[in-house]
């Protein structure tokens, strides 16, 4: 039995999601800075150990990103509200990318996934229409990418063109990017599109009962605090590098002066 009522527009199920991501993210950047620091070893770009954590963290960001813009849109979010946090996403990209400049030079992030997100949410606004079939375009996504990549890997080569930064966005790349943030559209969009589908089903059943799903309450007591962090994803993703990088400086200039 249906209500008149739509649900409540906070579903802490999705916002726990994102911040568990926000701390496995955070984790994952203090043993990368770590490396920075030259305190380990680790081969952030080739140990299947480390990729496939960014592989899980990303897509975990991406699912979420796509559930709360289904969920946006089943609410009957504006464009004037959409383009606000668009604007904010926008501008945190373009931070990084000065940031990373500075920090990495040649290797700075011009396609990160803020600025994946930033091209994703407008492309998943736009598709919203197809409801259902998003989750089936976004698995052509997927699907597409990995048919070029193992082309790729059997001597195919694409046009060059597609290495560049001009069009590397794509993800149809021959060589991935020197870059220390890399988030094409390929495969991610499919993602984000399969997020948006979870969404909008998320939202059929709130509605259908009256309420967003509870969180069950043997998780509260960690989730609902997760839940707090991910309503302040974009804030603590901006914020927590820089804190990280800052006591681990203190750290190192602690330990120099007692050496």
């Amino acid at each position: 039995m249906t209500t008149a009522h739509p649900p409540s527009a906070r579903f802490d199920l999705v916002d726990a999601l994102r911040g568990f991501a926000c701390v496995w993210m955070a984790v994952f950047h203090f043993f990368f800075d770590l490396r920075v620091f030259g305190w380990t070893q680790s081969n952030f770009y080739s140990d299947p150990f480390w990729t496939w954590q960014r592989t899980c963290i990303l897509s975990l960001f991406l699912l979420c990103a796509g559930m709360g813009q289904g969920l946006a849109m089943a609410q009957g979010q504006s464009w004037g509200k959409f383009w606000k946090r668009w604007g904010q996403i926008a501008a945190c990209a373009l931070l990084v990318s000065i940031a990373t400049y500075l920090a990495f030079n040649a290797r700075y992030v011009h396609f990160g996934v803020l600025h994946g997100i930033a091209l994703m949410l407008i492309l998943t606004r736009l598709l919203m229409p197809l409801k259902r079939h998003l989750g089936l375009l976004g698995l052509a996504c997927i699907a597409v990418y990995f048919y070029v990549q193992m082309q790729i890997a059997q001597g195919l080569h694409l046009l060059d063109v597609f290495d560049t930064r001009w069009l590397n966005w794509l993800g149809l790349v021959n060589h991935k990017p020197a870059t220390e943030d890399y988030v094409p559209l390929l495969p991610w969009l499919g993602v984000m599109l399969i997020g948006a589908m979870l969404g909008q089903w998320l939202y059929a059943r709130a509605y259908q009962f009256g309420r967003a799903p509870a969180l069950p309450a043997a998780l509260r007591p960690v989730a609902q605090p997760l839940a707090q962090l991910g309503r302040w994803s974009l804030t603590f993703y901006m914020l927590h590098q820089p804190v990280l990088w800052a006591l681990l400086w203190l750290f190192a200039l602690l330990r120099s002066a007692a050496s």
